[in-house]
């Protein structure tokens, strides 16, 4: 796992993201891997790309993007102009899963956090996620508040 490298993601790592994003089991009914790539998917990616508080990040082994997550940096004016760190839409490929990937990504996520000057860092996960959450309780996260959603 030495040889990891954490970059931006380019239009070109698409697929690969889809794929990884649709390899599990909640990802399998909401995300569409198959060819061709769905243009909402290019849509998502071109308006992620060209705003400057966004990360798209995937994380490649060998040549192989094995993971992905992305960031959001939020400003905010509350608690004294406070900025947010969010993590959001991480995923490791399964055959990955469970030797460290995923602490290596958070560890790098929170750092580029720390660099954007954010003070806290958030995400959220599905509640059907109970390893997930372990793994971000283990990380130091802290369940304080509780999440909200309306679909639309």
């Amino acid at each position: 796992m030495n040889d990891l490298i954490f970059r931006r993601a380019t239009a070109a790592d698409l697929e690969d993201i889809v794929a990884l994003l649709a390899d599990d089991e909640l990802g399998r009914k909401r995300e569409d891997p198959d060819p061709p790539l769905n243009p909402r998917y290019v849509d998502a990616f071109a308006a992620i790309d060209a705003d400057r508080n966004q990360y798209l990040a995937v994380v490649e082994e060998g040549g192989e993007i094995v993971g992905c997550l992305q960031l959001t940096f939020i400003p905010g004016l509350s608690r004294l102009g406070l900025w947010r760190g969010q993590i959001e839409s991480v995923r490791i490929s399964s055959a990955r899963r469970g030797g460290g990937l995923g602490k290596r990504m958070f560890e790098w996520a929170i750092e580029e956090c720390r660099r954007h000057r954010c003070e806290i860092v958030q995400l959220s996960t599905d509640k059907s996620r109970t390893d997930a959450r372990r793994f971000y309780e283990g990380l130091g996260f802290v369940a304080s508040h509780e999440g909200m959603k309306l679909a639309l």
